[in-house]
């Protein structure tokens, strides 16, 4: 007799997670760390969130079990040493936070953690690895200048036929710690300083630590990867305004949903001009 989809549907690979968040955050956060709870098909390990040093937020870490972790103590350089703003916009803590993500290779103990932005909330059963491969949710669209950053980081163009900005991700700690031998090889400084050299300060969005982690990795071994459909939702609305039955329901066409909205970004015909 065969075995339901969903009974299959786990992985014994254990994981962290890791979870970069702001105080503006506080109110979606704790349902990313119960989805997380409820829908991550591993056994995790640790639930690291990587923050300001808040009272607020270091009470959120103590009642749902996680490890708070100070932002400023995780890098030589903190958000105030990044300059990535115009008249309009401020991208010195988006980019900031991406840098955080990367350093999850010193942060969590287990050889493979999950990154999750903090406001998206997974609303299905996920795994990140089957086998030897590790899943990727993607998309068809993204944002020009990632890629150009790429190149100007690695020296070649991305190969990947899809998008892995998803809002999540799982890293390997090895292959991540490849990744950032090579920025900092191909760039003769450390590879954080490379990528903030690197970047186009005039252009909104010029970095994506997804997409610079995943193109590397398919570039080396693109057998290795799975390419699932992210099949996410972004809504214009707070978690609290949302009933469990739409979750139910939005769950039967989508993998995960953001609260925030979406601006700025290029549509899918742009997403092989590299």
């Amino acid at each position: 007799m065969s075995v339901p989809i969903k009974a299959r549907l786990s992985s014994n690979t254990k994981i962290d997670v890791l979870i970069p968040a702001i105080e503006k955050d506080l109110k979606t956060l704790p349902h990313v760390i119960d989805a997380v709870k409820k829908h991550v098909k591993h056994p995790i390990g640790r639930i690291l969130i990587v923050a300001p040093k808040r009272n607020k937020m270091i009470e959120l870490c103590r009642r749902k079990g996680c490890k708070f972790v100070d932002e400023n103590t995780v890098l030589p350089i903190t958000k105030k040493n990044i300059h990535y703003r115009s008249k309009k916009w401020e991208r010195s803590g988006w980019l900031f936070q991406q840098l955080l993500k990367m350093s999850g290779d010193s942060l969590c103990k287990s050889d493979y953690f999950l990154v999750i932005d903090a406001d998206t909330v997974l609303i299905r059963p996920h795994i990140f690895r089957s086998g030897h491969k590790t899943m990727f949710y993607c998309r068809k669209w993204s944002q020009p200048e990632y890629f150009k950053t790429y190149r100007k980081l690695m020296g070649k163009r991305a190969a990947a036929p899809s998008s892995f900005v998803t809002h999540y991700m799982l890293f390997e700690k090895s292959k991540l710690r490849q990744l950032k031998k090579a920025i900092a090889s191909k760039n003769h400084s450390n590879w954080y300083s490379a990528i903030l050299r690197k970047i186009d300060k005039s252009k909104q969005f010029a970095f994506s630590e997804f997409e610079t982690y995943g193109n590397f990795l398919y570039s080396r071994n693109p057998d290795g990867l799975v390419l699932k459909k992210a099949l996410n939702k972004s809504l214009n609305m707070n978690f609290a305004q949302i009933t469990p039955k739409r979750i139910k329901t939005l769950s039967q066409k989508y993998r995960s949903i953001s609260f925030h909205k979406r601006k700025g970004y290029a549509r899918k015909t742009d997403v092989m001009k590299r």
